[in-house]
């Protein structure tokens, strides 16, 4: 072979790391997400809204579906109805497991809202469409569509690839991962995992950006309560307490906790950096500069909440009578800490703030365990920049820190490697008319696949 010959070539060496026998066994991607989209339509119709919840009804129609492949899969219920199913296909033991997953309950819904039956799981116009299409059904369905091609072409592994289609991810944890957890550890134990949490973006129908999310902030709610004495309406008086947590509010939306960045953030701006416009790209490789962090906050809230701690009201409660001062009046507080945060430390800081004898701030919940953030050197996360090189040529991969909490958080804590990934045309999550694109359903199914592939397969 003549050296300009092996120049032009090179370069789709270095793009192919997977073997010719893998290669001659790719699936039917198209196939694959048509068939995707008649499991997740199918899967929509289950109404598995927690709570209560009745997960069992949506892991019993994965099973079955599963079994008639010859896939075994068990259910472990936490309580009657509060299903969790597993699946896993062998591998020849030389590493260990690979874990996906995706929750099968979902957020309630306001039927008189939704223009479409939000359990029929009708496709319109390049749209699937049903409570849970974004939030989590169809990262559910893309890890059922996996196992099912796995096992049909008989790829040959390394590790196990478990399939788990948690319960109670929405408001009851303690049916579902952390019922695994606790309960069922050794079924689904990993090296590494994949699951809700990232996400794709398009421009003129081309992927742009593949977010990989490898940590998520803490939730740990509070509540601030005004304390003063319930007296007639008609004689103001200073210790009124809605006057005391209403300045105590203010206080809080002033106070701006100081800028910490993490290994993923900093490497998230620095990448966004690389892709942005030269103005943008100015804030994103100055974000030590106070001016530069306050044009971001105006700019781009969601932005600014990657860089800091955030407080923010979500309920009021006060008074039971026109014209009676209460005695005592709350707020709850919907905080998210930085994944390190000294929280009992944030909430001296908080008082301080608020400044106030009469006002305490004590905390509220929190379900999710404090872990450190998952590599961005690890087989699995490299792996993913492969997979978004060969699917996606045009985009960049952003690694990412979520504001909002996903399972993932307890299987850092026993020390999984975990990743949220996700896909583009996923619409209306927790909201009215939620729906997933078909081609983006079909995209996930791809990467996700790609992905397992590259860190599961023998070579």
């Amino acid at each position: 072979m003549d050296v300009k010959m092996l120049a032009r070539i090179a370069p789709l060496l270095v793009m192919l790391p997977l073997a010719p026998d893998l290669l001659a066994a790719a699936p039917d991607f198209r196939a694959a997400g048509e068939e995707a989209v008649r499991l997740l339509s199918g899967y929509l119709k289950i109404d598995t809204v927690n709570p209560p919840g009745h997960e069992t009804r949506g892991a019993e129609y994965l099973k079955q579906i599963l079994g008639r492949e010859g896939i075994s899969a068990e259910i472990f219920e936490s309580a009657p109805g509060r299903g969790n199913l597993v699946a896993r296909i062998k591998g020849n033991g030389a590493k260990k497991p690979v874990l996906i997953m995706g929750h099968i309950d979902t957020v309630g819904v306001e039927r008189e809202k939704w223009t479409l039956d939000p359990f029929g799981g009708l496709v319109r116009d390049g749209f699937v469409y049903g409570r849970g299409a974004v939030d989590d059904k169809t990262m559910g369905t893309a890890c059922l569509e996996v196992m099912l091609l796995l096992h049909r072409l008989k790829i040959p592994l390394d590790r196990d690839v478990i399939f788990l289609a948690e319960a109670g991810e929405e408001s009851s944890t303690e049916f579902g991962i952390d019922f695994m957890v606790e309960k069922h550890w050794d079924r689904i134990a990993a090296e590494f995992s994949l699951a809700e949490g990232g996400g794709m973006s398009e421009q003129d129908g081309v992927v742009r950006r593949v977010v990989v999310t490898a940590t998520e902030k803490l939730s740990r709610n509070m509540k601030v309560v005004a304390h003063g004495v319930s007296a007639h309406g008609s004689v103001p008086r200073a210790d009124n307490p809605l006057l005391h947590l209403s300045t105590a509010l203010l206080k809080l939306a002033a106070w701006r906790p100081p800028m910490r960045l993490n290994e993923v953030t900093r490497a998230y701006f620095s990448r966004l950096a690389t892709i942005s416009p030269p103005e943008e790209a100015f804030l994103y490789t100055h974000l030590e500069d106070p001016a530069v962090q306050e044009k971001i906050r105006a700019r781009n809230p969601s932005l600014d909440a990657l860089l800091r701690v955030t407080i923010t009201p979500t309920i009021t409660r006060g008074g039971f009578r026109d014209n009676t001062i209460p005695a005592t009046a709350e707020a709850t507080l919907m905080v998210r800490p930085l994944p390190d945060e000294d929280v009992p430390a944030l909430m001296q800081r908080m008082r301080e703030v608020i400044d106030d004898p009469a006002v305490e701030v004590i905390p509220a919940w929190g379900r999710r365990p404090v872990a450190p953030p998952s590599g961005l050197g690890t087989e699995m996360f490299t792996a993913l920049e492969r997979v978004q090189k060969r699917l996606f040529p045009q985009a960049i991969t952003l690694p990412a820190m979520a504001t909002g909490t996903t399972d993932s958080a307890q299987l850092r804590a026993k020390g999984v490697q975990a990743y949220g990934i996700g896909t583009f045309g996923a619409i209306g999550a927790h909201g009215n008319d939620e729906r997933v694109s078909v081609r983006g359903l079909g995209a996930l199914v791809e990467f996700l696949y790609n992905a397992v592939v590259e860190v599961a397969a023998t070579k």
